[in-house]
């Protein structure tokens, strides 16, 4: 689930091997270029922590964030419009 931890969405994936997590990351660069909005993340062999904030628009959540983060959860088969 995403939180809103120091005005970033913040979420962490857990996969089964880094090729998993990997995977998992160019698909989300996929919708990032298309969505021209691109997460801050972190990976760990099989562990990928992503954080979303607008840097136009002062480093805030703002809807673009909750739109990628919808984006995101679909990949994984979760319901859009949680986070």
């Amino acid at each position: 689930m995403w939180q809103e931890i120091d005005n970033k969405l913040v979420r962490q994936f857990k996969f089964k091997d880094f090729q998993e997590a990997f995977t998992f990351m160019t698909r989300v660069a996929f919708i990032s270029e298309k969505t021209n909005h691109h997460p801050a993340w972190h990976n760990d062999y099989s562990v990928v922590t992503i954080e979303l904030s607008t840097h136009e628009s002062g480093n805030i959540v703002t809807e673009k964030d909750r739109n990628l983060a919808s984006e995101i959860n679909g990949i994984l088969g979760e319901d859009s419009g949680q986070f």
